[in-house]
């Protein structure tokens, strides 16, 4: 291991020559003394610490970053010395090769992140992150440089610490977009308003720091290099964005709309790549210059994009990234650290921690920004990340910083970015904002108020059951709808979600907003809740994340995540739909026949008053089964009370018509339930249910032990899972509620999937009509 340590390179060491290949332990060999057997060695071991850090420290808020290190400083010589086992796998023999193997990684990762990197964000979000991104670069460089000026002056300094001082100062004072972003990321913040400024300012103040850095290590080595080799690498950066990357816009135009970028085109990117890093190197500079400008240079998101980003993205985080920490930790040793080397290094971590924090506070204050959020963004630009390991590490192996002070570097990177992450994971909770103390819900909501409704769509294929859905809402003069539409579509291959209204129309009783919201899945959720909050909506409608098709069920696995945050932090009601296909498939019948199974509750109340609405519709035939349970029947309560109020505004609202019914059915335990709900189940186009209902009710007892989907509740799990009988659709309602975590089910296994952009059109001036999306897709983004 401690081969990889750069004071050790000029050394001459004699080796046998023990092959790359071994036969193993049962020929008498010692695999781990061949060099291909320990190469994976290391590569599984990092890759399964890595993991095994990020599951534990994950949910403490602690970025990847942070897992990293750590793992760096476990498998290396600094917590361990020279174990044994340690030793026998990071040979001598086989750190060359291994080195390689992370430096290809660092090179495909620095590449991955800087396809996500969207300039054209900064020019979107105004002069607000300009003016943040330039103070955060502006406070720690004068405040280090200060410090710097003072500590040369004075007496008595190392004279190693003396010569680097200038160096650590700027070192320590760089911000990188790499490192926000990621971070962001990590703390699923992309789509919040902090992480959208945090990352246009890191753009900003990023392009000013490493301009600054080139600028430095382009005036030290001209004093040993001649003049025009610096200049060389402009060379790059004009092949990669007058060459490579109309060749690249080129394959974009030749890859058919809504098809894969070819194999082809895929391969000769990467072969891009690591070209631009070759010439990179050979021109004298660093591996990553050429792969850093080749991936901004990439057109960010779908096809290309994306193509590149699911190609790549799992192998290098996962497998290569790792092992490239091992190794740069390798080179930290603790022993050797003197006191005033740990004096000066934490001073210019404290001042330029100190000058990025109020970089980005004394602004974000100016433009009224919330002052916990302003610290939460001062806290998010002092945070530091690979790009940082990366320039230290390059200022290490070109002897501007020696063994001690990087070793301190390193230490205090850890320190901040392990301290202070957690920190502003526990400020910042965007869901804080959904919190309302005014009731938004559809029973709250009365019948000659707009009625604001908001619905969120992943295929195309859900648009027919949510437009019959909107439909039978009975939008009229005197009960006005206000509709959302929001096409819900994964980000890949950028770090720059998108919110844009696309359309709007009315018809005098219904006005539709049609928007598409472009973000990851782990935060999508967010712009729902969000736009929720600031429309006012009585009601989120969301697809259930399993999709009956033509040819089967369909699942959508990271959809059920989204579901569950938004049950869990939505300011209003929610619904869940079950689309089966009966609902829009009724156009040509008479009438619509709705089915509400009551039971007890606010989620079955809000149900009903919804039905409430649906049953003015002219078309619509309502049915109210309400679920008597013998054993609460003469227990007095406000809920009970509050139950019998709505179904007598049914009763009165519904008497002499026949077209809406009301029956009540006695169950005394969960196996009436069961055989009353499949007696009836199949006898309507949709059926309304509510979430939430008490589990220690006689009723439900033994269901809570197969609830198959916790977020569809009891009536809504028996109806939907697949041992069910039921072919019609459902609609699962929940009440809004003021501390949804009490009621969601820990949503631990977030899966991860794509969805399928498409547009909605609607032609207001004849109500509201079917329409084959297939031929409305919108155009590449």
């Amino acid at each position: 291991m401690n081969a990889s340590n750069p004071d050790l390179q000029n050394l001459w060491v004699c080796q046998g020559h023990g092959g790359l290949i071994s036969k193993g332990y049962f020929y008498g060999q010692d695999p781990l003394s061949y060099t291909t057997p320990s190469v994976l060695a290391q590569l599984s071991l990092s890759s399964l610490c890595s993991i095994l850090f990020q599951y534990f420290l994950t949910p403490l808020g602690e970025s990847a970053f942070v897992s990293l290190l750590l793992v760096g400083f476990i498998l290396g010589p600094t917590l361990w010395g020279s174990s044994a086992f340690l030793t026998s796998v990071y040979s001598m023999k086989s750190i060359q090769t291994s080195s390689t193997f992370a430096f290809f990684g660092c090179i495909f990762y620095i590449f991955l992140i800087g396809i996500k990197m969207d300039l054209g964000m900064v020019k979107r979000t105004g002069r607000k992150p300009v003016v943040i991104g330039i103070l955060t670069f502006l406070f720690p460089i004068t405040l280090n440089l200060i410090v710097a000026a003072i500590l040369s002056g004075r007496g008595g300094l190392d004279p190693v610490l003396h010569k680097s001082i200038w160096h650590v100062a700027v070192f320590q004072a760089v911000t990188s977009f790499h490192v926000i972003v990621c971070l962001m990321a990590d703390l699923k913040l992309v789509n919040s308003e902090l992480g959208q400024l945090a990352i246009s300012s890191s753009m900003i103040s990023g392009m000013c720091s490493w301009g600054m850095v080139i600028v430095i290590l382009i005036i030290t080595e001209l004093q040993r290099k001649p003049f025009w080799i610096i200049f060389c690498p402009l060379s790059v950066v004009l092949l990669v964005f007058y060459v490579l990357r109309p060749l690249m816009i080129r394959m974009i135009r030749k890859t058919p709309e809504g098809k894969q970028v070819k194999e082809g085109y895929i391969l000769s990117i990467f072969i891009m790549v690591l070209g631009t890093a070759f010439l990179s190197e050979v021109l004298g500079h660093h591996v990553i210059f050429g792969a850093t400008a080749l991936g901004i240079a990439v057109p960010h998101g779908p096809p290309l994009g994306t193509a590149l980003e699911n190609k790549i993205e799992s192998f290098v985080s996962a497998i290569l990234l790792p092992s490239y920490f091992v190794l740069s930790v390798s080179h930290v040793d603790l022993l050797s650290i003197h006191y005033e080397t740990v004096f000066v290094i934490s001073i210019f971590g404290f001042t330029s921690f100190i000058g990025k924090v109020l970089g980005g506070m004394l602004p974000a204050l100016f433009f009224k920004v919330p002052p916990v959020e302003a610290l939460s963004l001062g806290l998010v630009m002092s945070c530091q990340g690979i790009s940082d390991v990366l320039l230290i590490q390059h200022g290490h192996l070109t002897f501007l910083v020696d063994r001690q002070m990087y070793s301190m570097m390193v230490i205090n990177m850890l320190l901040v970015s392990g301290t202070f992450t957690p920190v502003i994971k526990f400020l910042y909770d965007p869901s804080r904002d959904y919190k309302v103390s005014n009731k938004r819900t559809i029973q709250h909501t009365s019948l000659n108020m707009e009625f604001r409704i908001l619905a969120g769509i992943y295929h195309q294929d859900s648009t027919p059951c949510m437009i019959r859905l909107l439909e039978i809402s009975s939008p009229a003069a005197k009960t006005p709808m206000c509709c959302y539409i929001v096409h819900l579509v994964q980000l890949v291959g950028s770090l720059s979600p998108l919110f844009m209204l696309y359309e709007k129309e009315s018809n005098g009783n219904a006005i539709v907003n049609l928007f598409t919201s472009i973000s990851p899945f782990a935060s999508i959720h967010e712009e729902i809740c969000r736009l929720a909050l600031q429309k006012r909506t009585s009601m989120v409608i969301i697809p259930f994340h399993m999709q009956w098709r033509l040819h089967g069920i369909e699942d959508i696995a990271e959809a059920r995540a989204v579901n569950r945050h938004i049950l869990a932090k939505a300011p209003c009601s929610v619904g869940i739909l079950v689309d089966r296909g009966t609902l829009s498939a009724s156009k040509n019948h008479l009438v619509y026949k709705i089915g509400i199974i009551f039971v007890h509750g606010r989620d079955d109340r809000e149900a009903l008053a919804y039905g409430l609405r649906m049953a003015k519709h002219a078309r619509v035939s309502l049915t109210v089964i309400h679920l008597i349970d013998p054993a609460e029947e003469k227990v007095e309560s406000l809920d009970m009370d509050l139950d019998d109020d709505i179904l007598a505004e049914f009763k009165a609202a519904s008497a002499g018509k026949k077209s809406h019914s009301y029956r009540s059915e006695s169950v005394k335990d969960s196996i009436e339930l069961i055989t009353m709900i499949r007696s009836v189940q199949n006898s309507f186009d949709l059926i309304l249910v509510g979430r939430y209902h008490r589990s220690f009710s006689p009723i439900f007892a033994g269901l809570t032990e197969w609830n198959e989907f916790p977020e569809l509740g009891f009536l809504g799990d028996v109806l939907t899972s697949s041992d069910s009988l039921c072919r019609v659709s459902v609609l699962v309602v929940q009440q809004q509620v003021f501390k949804a975590e009490d009621r969601m089910n820990s949503a631990k296994n977030l899966l991860e999937d794509s969805a399928e952009t498409v547009e909605i059109i609607f032609e207001s001036t004849k109500g509201w009509k079917d329409i084959d999306v297939s031929k409305h897709r919108m155009p590449p983004y």
